[in-house]
C-alpha cells in the first residue's frame, strides 16, 4: 500500500482535484436522503408546510399565540412578523437559525391552542347541567383572551397553565409536537383561503427539482472523477513502465541473470497493470468511501432516531467477515504473481523452442509441463475467487438484515410517536450508504493484496542497483580522438557466486589496423573475454584500457560509441533492413548503409527483394536465414564506423566462400580499426596479425598462425582437428 501511495505522489494535483470532487459528490449524495425524508414527512404528510412558524397568519392568531409566550419570546415573534395593509402578519426573515428558533417557540403554544379548541368543540350542549360543568373545564382561546383583558386571569397564570400542559404532554417527541403544530398552521392557511393543493404541489416540485439538480451535479462529478482517475492511473502506469524499462536497459548481464526474461516481462506488463487498476479503484472508491461513511455517520447522528447502535453492529460484523475472508485468501494472493511468472517462463521456453521440441517429439511432455503450470495458477485463482465469492452474498445478507432491523425498531418508534416515517427512510438510506462505504473498501481489499505484491515486484526491479556504473567524474568523456588501442592488463574475472575465476591474469594488446583473434576449446572463456570490453561485466581484478584510459573511467555511452559489437547469435529487430543497419545512430547515411551491406556481403540478397532496404524484418529476424541474419548484424556494426570491432564468433553461420570474401572486404575497408575476433574455425583467423589461445581461462599462447603451430600445443591440437596436412605445412585457406 505504501508503495502505491508513493506512486500517487507523482500526481498530487490530480489527486487533490479528485478528492475535492469526491467531497462535492458525497455532499450531494448525502443530501438526497434528507430530501426524500422531507418529501414524505413535509410534502405528503404535512401538505407542503415545512416550518411550524407560518409564512403568514392573521392578527388574532398572532395575539392568541402570544398569550402563551413570555415577554422575551413575544418580542422575538412579533419582531419576526410584519403587518401588511390587509391585516395579515408576514414572516420577514429567511434566516434558518431564526426560523428554527421561531419553530421551537411557537410549537407548544400552537399545540395548546389546538387542544383547547378541540376540548371546547366537544362540550355536550344537550344537557344544560353537563354543558355548564364541561364549560368550566373547556376554555376557548378567545375566552382566555377576554379573561386576560378583563383582569380575571394574569399572564403568569397563563404561563403556569403552559407549564402544566407541558407536563401533561409527557414524552411526546419534538417531531410529534411539530406535526400537531403543523396541523394548526394548515388550518390557519385554510382560514386565510390559501390553496393547500397548490402549496403542496409547489413544495414537491421544488424538492424534486433540487434532487434532480443534485443528481446532475453528482453525475458530472462522477464523470470528471472517472476521467481524472483513469488519466492519473494511466500516467502512473506509463511512468512505471518507462522507469522499469530504463532500469532494465541499464542492467549489466549480472543483474539480467537475477531476473528471468519472463519475470521482467510480467513485471513490466501484468504487475504494472495490477497497480494501475488498483489506483483507479482507489481514487474512485477508496477515497470516496471514508468521505461518504463519515458524512453518513454525521447525518445519522443528526437524525436523533436512537438507532445509531445498529450502525455499530453492522460495521463490526462487516469488519469481522472481511477479516476472516482476507486472512484465508491473503497467502494465495501473494503466491499468484509468482505463478504467473512461472507460466510465462514455461510459455516462453516452449514457444522459442518449438523446432527442437518437434525434432525430439517432445510435444506431449511440454504439453504436460505447460498444463501443470497452468493448472497450478488456475487452482490458486479458483481458491481465491471461491473465498471472495462469499463476500458479496454475505454483504448483501448483512445489508438486508440491517434494513429489516431498522424497519422493526423504527416501526416501534413510529407507533410510540417518537419517529416519523420519512426519518426512518432517511436513516435506512444513510445506514446503507455507511455500509456501502465499507463494502467499497471491502471490494478494493480483494485487489489490494495482489497489487501490493505487484508493487513490491516492481520496486524490486527499480531498487536493484546495477553493478556497472558510470564514473562520478567522466574526465575522459570530453576526449574526441581515440585510436582504438585495446589493452588487457593482468585481467581476471569471476562470475558472481562462482568459486573460481573464469579468466585468469590475461595481458595482451590489440592495435588499430591489426586483427586480434581469440580461439580455444569450448568453455575456455572466449565470449566472456570479449564481453568484458563493452562492460557487459566488469573485471574482478586488473584493468582494460582503450588508448591507455581505463574503460571504467569512461561513461558507458562513450565507451560503447567506440565499439562495433557483433554477437555470437545474430539478433535483428522488427522493422526493415534499413532500420536494422542504421541501428547505430541517426548519423548513418544511406551511402554508409549501402557500403556496410556491401562489405558484409549482404547486398546480393537485399537487392533481390522487391522492397530492397525497405523490406520488412520480423521480430528477432525470423523471416531471414541464419547467414543473412549474421551478415546484417555485421553490416550494422560496420555502418557505425567504430574504432574497435568485436566479432563474437560472428562468422559461424557463413559458408566458406562468403566467409573468405567478407573477411577480405573487412580488411580492405576497415584497415584503420582494431578488430578482435572470437572464432571456432581456424580458417577464419589464419590471416590474423595476432592469435590468442585460451585454455581454461588462461592464455597459453600468443602469436601468428605459423608461430603458434610451432610453439603452442593447444593451438596445434585445434589446428590438427580442423586443417589438412597440406594446410598445416603452410597452405592458406
Amino acid at each position: 500500500m505504501t508503495k502505491i501511495f508513493r506512486y500517487l505522489k507523482e500526481s498530487k494535483l490530480a489527486v487533490v482535484a479528485i478528492v475535492l470532487l469526491l467531497v462535492i459528490q458525497a455532499t450531494c449524495d448525502l443530501a438526497l436522503p434528507q430530501y426524500t425524508s422531507n418529501i414524505v414527512d413535509v410534502g405528503i404528510q404535512q401538505g407542503g408546510i415545512a416550518n411550524v412558524a407560518p409564512d403568514k397568519m392573521r392578527a388574532e392568531t398572532l395575539d392568541h399565540l402570544c398569550l402563551f409566550l413570555d415577554s422575551k419570546e413575544e418580542e422575538i415573534v412579533r419582531g419576526s412578523y410584519t403587518l401588511n395593509q390587509e391585516g395579515i402578519y408576514k414572516l420577514n426573515t429567511s434566516d434558518k437559525e431564526k426560523i428554527d428558533e421561531l419553530n421551537s417557540i411557537l410549537g407548544i403554544p400552537m399545540v395548546m391552542i389546538s387542544s383547547m379548541q378541540e376540548s371546547a368543540s366537544k362540550v355536550d350542549t344537550s344537557n344544560n347541567q353537563n354543558a355548564m360543568m364541561q364549560q368550566e373545564v373547556a376554555i376557548d382561546v378567545s375566552q382566555l383572551q377576554m379573561m386576560l383583558d378583563s383582569g380575571r386571569i394574569t399572564k403568569d397564570q397563563i404561563l403556569e397553565m403552559k407549564e402544566q400542559a407541558l407536563e401533561g404532554f409527557g414524552d411526546l417527541s419534538e417531531s410529534i409536537i411539530s406535526q400537531k403544530a403543523i396541523l394548526f398552521v394548515k388550518s390557519e392557511y385554510e382560514a386565510m383561503g390559501v390553496d393547500m393543493g397548490k402549496l403542496q404541489t409547489h413544495y414537491l416540485l421544488g424538492a424534486g427539482a433540487k434532487m434532480l439538480g443534485l443528481s446532475i451535479i453528482m453525475m458530472i462529478t462522477t464523470i470528471i472523477v472517472g476521467f481524472l482517475a483513469a488519466r492519473t492511473a494511466a500516467k502512473i502506469g506509463m511512468n512505471l513502465r518507462g522507469r522499469v524499462f530504463k532500469k532494465v536497459i541499464s542492467f549489466s548481464n549480472n543483474e539480467m541473470d537475477q531476473f528471468s526474461t519472463a519475470s521482467l516481462i510480467t513485471r513490466s506488463t501484468n504487475d504494472i497493470q495490477q497497480v494501475q487498476m488498483v489506483i483507479v479503484m482507489m481514487l474512485r472508491l477508496v477515497a470516496y468511501a471514508p468521505i461518504l461513511g463519515i458524512g453518513g455517520i454525521i447525518k445519522v447522528a443528526n437524525t436523533r432516531t436512537g438507532m445509531g447502535w445498529i450502525i455499530g453492529v453492522a460495521v463490526g460484523v462487516i469488519i469481522l467477515v472481511v477479516g476472516v475472508l482476507m486472512s484465508i485468501a491473503m497467502p494465495k494472493f501473494k503466491q499468484m504473481q509468482t505463478l504467473v511468472d512461472k507460466l510465462n517462463l514455461v510459455s516462453r521456453e516452449i514457444l522459442t523452442g518449438i523446432p527442437v521440441i518437434r525434432a525430439f517429439s517432445r510435444e506431449k511432455f511440454e504439453e504436460k509441463r505447460f498444463d501443470g503450470a497452468n493448472r497450478e495458477l488456475m487452482s490458486t485463482q479458483l481458491f481465491t475467487n471461491r473465498v471472495m465469492t462469499f463476500m458479496m452474498p454475505l454483504m448483501m445478507l448483512i445489508m438486508n438484515a440491517i434494513t429489516v432491523l431498522i424497519v422493526w425498531v423504527g416501526a416501534n418508534g413510529i407507533d410510540l410517536g417518537n419517529l416519523q416515517v420519512g426519518d426512518m427512510m432517511a436513516f435506512i438510506t444513510y445506514t446503507m450508504q455507511i455500509v456501502m462505504s465499507f463494502l467499497m473498501i471491502t471490494m478494493i481489499s480483494v485487489m489490494l493484496p495482489r497489487a501490493g505484491v505487484a508493487a513490491n515486484r516492481i520496486d524490486e526491479v527499480l531498487n536493484t542497483e546495477s553493478t556497472i556504473l558510470d564514473p562520478k567524474v567522466n574526465k575522459d568523456d570530453t576526449r574526441s580522438v581515440f585510436e582504438g588501442v585495446v589493452s588487457f592488463e593482468d585481467v581476471s574475472f569471476r562470475y558472481p557466486g562462482a568459486n573460481e575465476d573464469a579468466l585468469e591474469h590475461l595481458s595482451f594488446t590489440a592495435k588499430p589496423g591489426q586483427t586480434t583473434a581469440i580461439i580455444g576449446s569450448t568453455g575456455c572463456g572466449k565470449s566472456t573475454l570479449i564481453h568484458l570490453i563493452p562492460r557487459f561485466y566488469d573485471v574482478t581484478s586488473g584493468r582494460i584500457t582503450i588508448d591507455g584510459v581505463d574503460i571504467r573511467d569512461l561513461s558507458q555511452e562513450k565507451l560503447r560509441s567506440l565499439l562495433g559489437f557483433v554477437p555470437q547469435k545474430g539478433l535483428l529487430f522488427s522493422g526493415d533492413i534499413e532500420s536494422n543497419i542504421k541501428f547505430g545512430g541517426e548519423h548513418i547515411s544511406d551511402e554508409a548503409m549501402k557500403e556496410a551491406a556491401a562489405i558484409s556481403q549482404a547486398t546480393e540478397f537485399i537487392e533481390a527483394k522487391p522492397d530492397q532496404y525497405k523490406s520488412s524484418i520480423a521480430q528477432g529476424g525470423s523471416n531471414v536465414s541464419g547467414g543473412q541474419k549474421q551478415r546484417l548484424s555485421i553490416a550494422r556494426a560496420v555502418a557505425k564506423s567504430p574504432k574497435v570491432f568485436l566479432f563474437d564468433d560472428s562468422f559461424s553461420a557463413l559458408d566458406y566462400k562468403t566467409d573468405v570474401v567478407l573477411r577480405k572486404a573487412l580488411n580492405e575497408k576497415i584497415s584503420d580499426a582494431t578488430v578482435i575476433i572470437v572464432a571456432q574455425r581456424i580458417s577464419t583467423i589464419l590471416h590474423a596479425d595476432q592469435i590468442i589461445v585460451l585454455d581454461e581461462g588462461k592464455i597459453v599462447g600468443i602469436g601468428t598462425h605459423d608461430a603458434l603451430l610451432e610453439s603452442c600445443e593447444a593451438y596445434r591440437e585445434i589446428a590438427k582437428s580442423q586443417l589438412s596436412e597440406a594446410e598445416l605445412k603452410g597452405g592458406r585457406a
